[in-house]
């Protein structure tokens, strides 16, 4: 699989907007603030959106894109109410996913393998998108660090349980986080002990 991978950090809080572009075909992942523009001008055959989770820094131009695009938004069924909702109230533009994600599912988009694993804590939601060897890993796994637990609908031992369900996963992967630089899985789960550890220490 020939993958090509454009990124583009947005907004206040930096967060990656990734366009994949897998045999001609673009899927744009977490169209964070401001991410429009920038979309529109580096895609040239668009055919889905994809949603690590629901909080609005990751999905704030779904409501945008999907109307000057008109493809498909995808997100975990149990994040879908943030799409709609703006439960943080931020204002973030209402958009409503097209197909809902249950669990761990690998989906065929228009030729394209996506997988997606499903990771609960951060938000009920949580997943990282697979595409071939590489991970979108939104606000789960970050360089030597993981995603914030005590947030609204955040669940501490939701992530001591997709960390150990992390740990058990022999291939490596090539991580994209939802904020700073690519790592991989296997440097992260050289931490994933202390983490857990960390994690347990406030349940």
């Amino acid at each position: 699989m020939n993958i090509n991978i454009k990124s583009r950090a947005m907004g206040d809080y930096q967060t990656n907007c990734y366009i994949v572009t897998v045999d001609n075909k673009d899927l744009i992942i977490d169209a964070g603030i401001g991410a429009t523009k920038w979309v529109l001008d580096n895609v040239q055959n668009p055919i889905a959106i994809l949603n690590t989770h629901g909080h609005f820094d990751h999905v704030w131009s779904n409501k945008e894109l999907k109307e000057e695009l008109n493809i498909p938004i995808y997100v975990n069924k149990l994040d879908a109410f943030m799409l709609e909702n703006d439960p943080f109230s931020k204002g973030t533009p209402s958009s409503k996913a097209d197909i809902l994600i249950d669990g761990d599912t690998t989906l065929d988009i228009n030729g394209i393998s996506v997988k997606y694993r499903h990771f609960a804590g951060h938000t009920p939601g949580n997943s990282i998108i697979e595409i071939g060897d590489v991970w979108f890993c939104g606000d789960f796994l970050f360089e030597r660090s993981i995603g914030r637990w005590d947030f609204p609908y955040s669940n501490a031992q939701d992530m001591v349980n997709s960390l150990l369900k992390a740990q058990k996963i022999k291939e490596d992967f090539t991580l994209y986080t939802g904020h700073g630089s690519p790592t991989t899985l296997r440097n992260e789960q050289r931490y994933m002990d202390f983490w857990i550890r960390e994690v347990k220490a406030t349940i």
